[in-house]
């Protein structure tokens, strides 16, 4: 392993249970069917897999938990729940045409949309294991973000929460949107997923508030401010699964969206998925959130980068922040 991608430990590295941080990992890719990969994960890493239907795979029991590959839209797959399709008289009819129709709309949108891998959450020190994933994507034809310029797919990392203390969610928020501007330029965001609005940084009515010094505000107040300015999953930082996990009630009479569904982890979604990149890797990628992480532990630094950010973002002749905030990563080395 490169140094470049060599794992680094977050400050905090025990959970808010008090054993050993985990991180979950979802990677998009495209050109290799679900079943294929499928049977690589279970080669990787044991565990049996299984078809739910033809774009949609389970691979169990493997050493790390449960895997699942799948075509990423609900139109290729029947509802979580729903009964198996009958296989006699005028329903097993239906049901066949609605089964065949789903497959076909799958092999059609298999070309723009794309395949994921949601990995079980393992914890930090076993991203490493993960990388063999990448490999093995790389060796079946995997296509990732810059194969294709429709492919706005991205490598999403969630990180489980270290404590309840809301000032250091809040402290990792701002850490996040401070740095911004950096991580967009090192990872250099693929053009289609900033066009397509995935991974949509903060607005700045929302970064502005939250940034000011005296801004620690108790959870309610903090949950309430961020559905007020960000009602949406399409946020580089999207705090919803977390804040759902806290407070179902409140943040469900805001956002019915049942994509969103509660866990206590940052849900981060900014990184593009470069498989086919030989530098690219998880562990560099869960390396960048480890600078934002650290930052959260200085709130020194918090409060003075957040009263220059503001003043940068308001001037006529503002600097490059991207650059300009590098100072203070210098300074804290």
């Amino acid at each position: 392993m490169s140094s470049l991608s060599k794992l680094r430990r977050p400050p905090r590295e025990l959970s808010f249970e008090g054993r050993p941080r985990r991180v979950g990992v979802e990677i998009e890719f495209a050109a290799v069917s679900a079943g294929k990969v499928a049977r690589r994960l279970a080669d990787l890493y044991g565990g049996d897999y299984r078809r739910e239907d033809p774009h949609r795979y389970h691979i169990d029991a493997t050493r790390f938990g449960d895997f699942l590959v799948e075509l990423d839209t609900q139109y290729a797959h029947r509802a979580p729940g729903s009964p198996a399709p009958s296989t006699t008289g005028l329903q097993g009819l239906m049901d066949t045409f609605t089964e065949s129709m789903r497959e076909m709309y799958g092999d059609i949108g298999s070309l723009v949309i794309p395949y994921e891998v949601v990995c079980p959450p393992v914890e930090i020190a076993q991203l490493a294991d993960l990388e063999a994933l990448i490999g093995a994507l790389r060796e079946e034809g995997a296509q990732g973000t810059r194969d294709n310029l429709l492919h706005a797919f991205g490598a999403q990392l969630n990180p489980e929460i270290a404590t309840r203390d809301p000032e250091w969610f809040l402290a990792v928020l701002k850490a996040e949107i401070l740095l911004s501007e950096w991580l967009r330029a090192i990872i250099s965001v693929d053009m289609a997923r900033r066009l397509l609005a995935f991974a949509d940084p903060f607005p700045q009515s929302y970064t502005h508030m939250i940034l000011q010094e005296d801004y620690w505000p108790e959870i309610d107040t903090l949950i309430d401010d961020y559905l007020v300015h960000n009602p949406t999953r399409n946020r580089e930082l999207d705090m919803l699964p977390l804040f759902l996990w806290l407070d179902e009630e409140r943040v469900r009479a805001k956002i019915p969206d049942k994509l969103v569904k509660p866990r206590p982890t940052f849900h981060y979604r900014l990184p593009d998925a470069n498989i086919r990149e030989p530098r690219w890797s998880l562990s560099l990628e869960w390396n960048r959130w480890c600078v934002v992480e650290r930052l959260a532990e200085d709130r020194e630094a918090l409060a003075e980068m957040g009263r220059a950010y503001i003043e940068n973002d308001i001037s006529i002749l503002s600097e490059d922040w991207a650059l300009r905030c590098t100072e203070w990563l210098l300074l804290k080395e």
